[in-house]
């Protein structure tokens, strides 16, 4: 347990910081499961609207230093060769 009045304070910061994270966190995931959602119903319109909502928001994690820079690049890469794919199909 935090004996210092800097360590509590600490302590303070963390709590608020982590709760804010775990919101950012679930905002990113719900915004790449509805561009799931939309290629599994093999709805390219709906599904390139997603992708890009998805895009900024993943963008803006990594801003905040949530997702790693390269692990953004890489969802968004997925997502969108797989929403390409729709119209090939």
């Amino acid at each position: 347990m935090a004996n210092s009045a800097q360590a509590k304070k600490r302590a303070r910061q963390t709590e608020r910081r982590t709760e804010v994270n775990k919101a950012r966190r679930s905002r990113i995931k719900t915004y790449v499961r509805k561009v799931e959602e939309a290629l599994e119903s093999e709805n390219q319109e709906v599904a390139k609207g997603a992708l890009a909502a998805a895009e900024p928001e993943l963008m803006r994690g990594v801003s905040k230093g949530i997702v790693h820079r390269n692990t953004a690049a890489r969802k968004i890469s997925r997502l969108s060769s797989r929403v390409k794919a729709l119209s090939n199909s």
